[in-house]
């Protein structure tokens, strides 16, 4: 029977779980010294935030083969180490999200209503009712970024407020968001139409600063504000002064860039309510996300895949033949196309031609999924668990295989992502086993994306129009390591793709967009 090591406090549900299963000990406290010395008995190890599972623990783990977190966050254990030692790490990602949810609708309430404030002045002795008068939330707009679990727990609760609940987020299909009863929005949109914001973005390098200086210019005069998502969506000191200019009415705060907070000017603020990270903080969620994550580390240990697998350890075996090789350059070609992509998602077309079409693709398929939503999700996606991730986005994804070859190519994929706003086409090969990049929409190219940042413009073909993209960044300090342009015509429309050794700033992809000719432009990360 395998033996699992309980480090850190879990629920009752979760110990009655294990020991179905498995022996288990229970061992809280452990120094890293400590636990050093004794993981190596165990092939399990379950741990909540306390515990930091280093690279030395999980060296020393001999035996192990999961590493269980109780709950969504996995910043106390080195993935990068358990991913080398072939050591599965699961999580709950779903286990809180009742309770996070009901926490930002509580927060909107105390926040509409001055609750805090109001009650630490009775408790001063005073009675200052007119100073507290609020805000009803019936017939309020309700912006809500991001309609993961939580945005969409959040957007039905609104609804029974009697709330108009509209909604941000790109990777989501209309369908999904009819059957919410949500009104898709574009980001612009969101701020300027909302009463109430609140955040539920995953934190990315794309989301990070979601609310900063720029964006909170175009919110609605006397918005409100929720993050109970993560403290980077916030740009902290353009939220002060927004709150000091009365752009923002108030914020209801959970999270922070650093937790414990070190600077509290914001927390300070009289319009603002904050709590210490509650949005897990019930009593249900505790046993949920025990129940949850004692259910993936039970799975690893049976040898099935568990879906909700934060690194790459245990992902399915590979296919056995052609399509094996192939598994990257589905990744690659769904991350590129879904960065070109504009617009709101609705699904996507997956193609395969050549002799790869008569093998099994299932794994190309879940490879390309991988690339086009490891980005967009609040949870960690993977091969085993991105289908769970798509299903509930609600998109809608075909496969086509065609036979023969292609008119210049052995073996395709081609991946088209749609939108509100069209169709975005990336076609992609392996020449020399390695991964090509032969068409974007209706261009052409040779591209090797090894390049971890490809600088992508749609232009009208003119003399010198690449010679003032090479200015620009040439005066940044950045390398140019190819270029590859694509054209209909003399003149025409065009396509310019250039590998980057480093990435471009905002003020850099302006001056860009200023040139004339250029139509579009699009930083793309590998």
């Amino acid at each position: 029977m395998p033996k699992v090591l309980v480090a850190d406090p879990l629920h009752n549900v979760g110990q009655e779980l294990l020991l179905q299963e498995t022996e288990v000990e229970i061992a809280t406290g452990l120094a890293e010294n400590e636990l050093i010395a004794r993981i190596s008995e165990y092939d399990g190890l379950v741990v909540r935030s306390e515990t930091q599972v280093t690279k030395a623990v999980l060296k020393a783990g001999t035996s192990l083969k999961v590493v269980a977190r109780a709950g969504v966050g996995v910043d106390n254990i080195d993935l990068e180490a358990a991913t080398d030692l072939g050591i599965a790490v699961v999580n709950a990602p779903t286990g809180n999200t009742v309770a996070a949810a009901e926490h930002t609708i509580a927060l909107l309430l105390a926040l509409a209503r001055n609750i805090p404030q109001s009650n630490q002045s009775l408790q001063s002795k005073e009675w200052s009712r007119s100073q507290f008068i609020g805000v009803e939330v019936r017939h309020k707009v309700l912006a809500v970024a991001g309609l993961g679990k939580v945005g969409t727990e959040v957007a039905r609760r609104a609804r029974g407020l009697e709330m108009k609940v509209v909604g941000y987020d790109p990777f989501v299909s209309q369908d999904y968001a009819n059957r919410l009863g949500v009104e898709l929005v574009t980001k612009e949109e969101l701020l300027a139409q909302g009463d109430f914001l609140t955040l539920h973005l995953p934190f990315t390098p794309a989301t990070e600063n979601f609310l900063n200086a720029d964006s909170l210019k175009l919110v609605k005069p006397g918005i409100r504000i929720l993050n109970v998502a993560r403290g980077g969506l916030v740009e902290d000191r353009a939220l002060l002064q927004a709150l000091n200019e009365e752009r923002v009415a108030g914020a209801g705060l959970d999270v922070f860039h650093s937790e414990p907070p070190t600077d509290y000017q914001l927390i300070d603020h009289p319009r603002v309510i904050a709590t210490p990270h509650l949005g897990a903080s019930t009593r249900e969620a505790q046993e949920e996300v025990a129940r949850e994550a004692v259910a993936q580390l039970l799975m690893v240990l049976r040898g099935e895949p568990a879906p909700y697998t934060v690194n790459a350890s245990f992902a399915p075996p590979r296919p056995e033949g052609m399509s094996n090789s192939y598994v990257g350059l589905a990744k690659l070609i769904g991350k590129l196309a879904m960065q070109l992509s504009r617009g709101q998602l609705s699904g996507l077309t997956i193609r395969y031609q050549g002799d790869i079409a008569s093998e099994d693709t299932s794994m190309l398929k879940a490879s390309c999924l991988v690339g086009v939503l490891e980005e967009s999700s609040s949870e960690r996606v993977n091969l085993v668990n991105v289908h769970l991730v798509a299903e509930r986005k609600g998109l809608r994804i075909l496969e086509e295989k065609i036979s023969g070859d292609s008119e210049n190519y052995g073996n395709l994929i081609t991946i088209d992502i749609h939108t509100d706003s069209g169709s975005t086409t990336v076609i992609g090969t392996m020449l020399r086993n390695q991964p090509r990049i032969v068409r974007i929409d209706d261009y052409w190219v040779d591209i090797d994306p090894s390049n971890k940042y490809l600088l992508v413009t749609r232009h009208q073909d003119q003399p010198g129009l690449i010679g003032a993209v090479g200015t620009v960044a040439g005066e940044c300090g950045i390398n140019i390591s190819f270029m590859e342009v694509g054209r209909q015509a003399p003149r025409g429309q065009a396509m310019m793709i250039i590998g980057l050794d480093d990435t471009l700033d905002k003020d850099a992809l302006d001056k860009i967009r200023d040139i004339p000719y250029i139509d579009e432009v699009s930083l793309v990360t590998l």
